[in-house]
């Protein structure tokens, strides 16, 4: 098994390394694949150091698996060529996501969709991921008919100079901003880039990708994105109103029998999920779980998650888990 890491040397490329080396992923050679500036560059894995080589190498080594995260128009130039050459390409920028031709994978909900034909595969967006993990099981007893989401996301989410922002905004030293304003002790309603619609990219991804994953375009969603000075870990607000009632002791149950899925509920003694929690597992933490007063058949959801586990790293490596276990690669 030949796995290559394209943007190896980012957050997320290294957090992947983390989750492969946790899971005991099986690898024969591993090629770690960054930008020219980082060719040459070591990076220590299971008792190795390996050296980082440059894209068009590892295209000629033709991996197997090719795990991406160097962005969208990284992905959207090179992807291809890997594919050409027989490589699966799981790719966790936005590049591919809404490709009609391309699926768009959590693997606990829809992982049964792929086959040997695939060979670039979208990984959702991080706020996406941790949503529909919680609402898929949900959709599927009570169908949902709306959701109103308003997130709270980690600087962890934007990069490395975003979180060198913040932390040089604590020190008091001035340095590189990622935000058009100061974050420390500041919330910004503004994640990704306005769309003519007035909504921002990440507000958009939320509702196209949950209508995607969860193969139902008559899901109404609509979302607030804002960024928080947290280091790690998105929260987020999620209001579903459904077409059938429900129970509130079901609706615990079938969440804690989800595969990945954590409830922490129990307000006797202030358990509910987050951030410090989630950082640096794998599951969904699920809390605060009550009736919608206001209107019929609505639930009021708290959901966290580790945006550069769950949320990308993790989740791609699960998508390479499968394909190997089903021999579709």
């Amino acid at each position: 098994m030949k796995v290559a890491i394209v943007g190896a040397t980012g957050l997320v490329g290294n957090v992947m390394l983390k989750v492969l080396e946790e899971r005991n992923f099986q690898i024969d050679e591993l090629l770690l694949v960054a930008s020219e500036r980082s060719v040459g560059k070591k990076i220590h894995f299971k008792g190795n150091d390996i050296e980082v080589i440059s894209i068009p190498t590892a295209i000629e080594k033709r991996p197997d698996i090719a795990l991406f995260s160097a962005g969208g128009s990284t992905s959207l130039e090179w992807a291809p060529k890997f594919a050409e050459v027989g490589t699966t390409v799981i790719d966790n920028s936005s590049a591919w996501r809404m490709d009609l031709s391309k699926k768009l994978v959590v693997p606990e909900i829809n992982a049964n969709q792929l086959s040997k034909q695939d060979k670039i595969i979208a990984n959702p967006n991080c706020s996406t991921i941790q949503m529909v993990m919680a609402l898929a099981p949900l959709h599927r007893q009570y169908k949902i008919k709306r959701v109103v989401v308003s997130t709270y996301q980690s600087v962890s989410g934007t990069g490395v100079k975003a979180v060198e922002q913040l932390e040089n905004e604590i020190a008091g030293k001035k340095g590189d901003m990622a935000y058009h304003y100061p974050i420390h002790k500041n919330a910004i309603p503004h994640c990704d880039v306005f769309e003519e619609n007035g909504y921002t990219k990440e507000e958009m991804k939320l509702v196209r990708e949950t209508q995607k994953i969860l193969d139902d375009k008559t899901i109404a969603v609509t979302a607030t994105a804002v960024r928080i000075p947290t280091a790690g870990g998105h929260s987020e607000a999620v209001n579903v109103e459904f077409e059938n009632d429900f129970d509130l002791g079901d609706v615990r149950k079938l969440l804690s029998e989800t595969d990945g899925v954590t409830l922490q509920d129990n307000l006797d003694v202030n358990v509910y999920p987050m951030p410090m929690y989630a950082n640096g597992k794998d599951d969904v933490f699920v809390g605060r779980i009550r009736r919608d007063s206001s209107q019929p058949n609505t639930l009021n959801l708290w959901i966290v998650s580790d945006n550069l586990r769950k949320g990308a790293a993790t989740n791609t490596v699960q998508i390479a888990e499968y394909l190997v276990k089903e021999s579709l690669v």
